[in-house]
């Protein structure tokens, strides 16, 4: 049975929404010194004043495409953003970590970078010289824009995941957008 599309939406926006409250919640408890579940600690980390600040991965461009969550983990979404550069296509990484993945895709140059404490970034398509376990430091150069893939031509798919889950990228970026209840039925 297909849900009404306005219901569909609704939930799909309260999915953003509750997840702000979760993370909220966890850093003033963590705050108050009581424990928080181990898998929201990396998230906590990030989204504190005391956690590492993250950079965007390229200096100047414009938000393509944002992220859409999937109603399940293999529903229909997108998971993560796309950036078109509005200078140099070089991309840099957004925190410390150590290259995991570099190389080709089904035709298109993927990126993979571990921060540790389950977060992994994503970048395509790339064009990349570095190869998995080379150490990168925040905000240093790891490629620039490649062609292929999903995204439009010219533009870079950038994808965080927590423990596996894709994550939107701007819980991490400080750009989280505010959440706005809607008029219910």
């Amino acid at each position: 049975m297909r849900q009404h599309p306005s219901r569909r939406l609704h939930r799909l926006l309260a999915i953003p929404a509750v997840a702000l409250t979760v993370l909220l919640a966890g850093a003033l408890l963590a705050e108050r010194g009581h424990a928080s579940p181990p898998d929201l600690a990396p998230v906590l980390v990030i989204a504190t004043e005391d956690g590492p600040d993250w950079v965007w991965p390229l200096e100047r461009f414009r938000l393509e495409r944002e992220f859409v969550a999937p109603p399940h983990r293999y529903g229909p979404g997108h998971r993560g953003i796309d950036l078109r550069p509005l200078d140099d296509a070089g991309v840099r990484t957004p925190a410390a970590g150590t290259v995991a993945f570099a190389g080709q895709v089904a035709g298109r140059g993927i990126l993979t970078i571990d921060h540790g404490d389950g977060l992994v970034t994503t970048f395509e398509p790339i064009v990349t010289d570095l190869r998995p376990g080379t150490p990168v430091a925040r905000s240093d150069a790891v490629g620039e824009v490649g062609l292929g893939g999903h995204a439009s031509p010219g533009s870079l798919h950038f994808g965080v995941r927590l423990h596996g889950e894709y994550v939107n990228p701007l819980l991490m970026l400080g750009g989280v957008p505010r959440a706005v209840l809607l008029p219910c039925c």
